[in-house]
């Protein structure tokens, strides 16, 4: 190899090297460094009023959370979000779902003081087996950090179309439950969603 070769060779080597390790420190400056267990202690779920519906896994049937915050209109598939309230997913069952779990979540922004009704609608079932179970969570968002647990209840959906008003409660000025304002009255929501 003659010395000019040898310089030409030379020369592309260090180009490429030194386009690697330019390519490399760029790339470094974009890249998010690994969280630290410090960093992620403290977060929590968004939302200050947090409503859950879960059905049993497998089950392909599309069953419909509906939620209606004081002085607002009622949240659900065919009204994602409202002042208050917004659905994250609607959750069809087997539909267009990778996973085998069953189960919609609603958060809220704020905690408006009055009254919160919370419903579920059978929307849809394919073979499945009356009665449904969906249990239903609801939790309250008080500071940054604490959520506390305001009302759990499991209803039964016997048929088709059905939809039962899974709890009604009140919330005071200070995100605090009334004492003894949960009940269930089963009266559907949708149809003052029309309204």
């Amino acid at each position: 190899m003659d010395e000019e070769t040898l310089t030409v060779w030379l020369d592309t080597a260090l180009l490429m090297l030194g386009g690697f390790v330019l390519m490399t420190v760029l790339m470094m400056t974009v890249m998010n460094p690994p969280a630290k267990a410090s960093e992620t202690d403290g977060v929590t779920a968004p939302g200050n009023v947090t409503v859950e519906t879960q059905w049993p896994d497998k089950l392909d049937a599309d069953v419909d959370l509906w939620v209606q915050a004081p002085g607002d209109v009622p949240v659900g598939y065919s009204n994602k979000s409202g002042k208050v309230f917004d659905l994250l997913r609607d959750d069809l069952g087997m539909a267009q779902d990778m996973t085998d779990s069953n189960h919609e979540v609603a958060y809220s922004r704020g905690a408006p003081t009055g009254e919160y009704v919370v419903n579920v609608h059978m929307y849809r079932g394919v073979n499945v087996k009356y009665p449904v179970p969906v249990k239903i969570a609801v939790n309250v968002k008080r500071d940054a950090k604490l959520s506390a647990p305001v009302a759990t209840t499991t209803v039964q959906l016997r048929k088709p179309n059905q939809e039962l008003t899974a709890l009604r409660f009140r919330l005071d000025s200070t995100g605090q439950l009334v004492p003894g304002s949960i009940n269930s009255i089963f009266k559907p929501l949708r149809v003052a969603a029309s309204q």
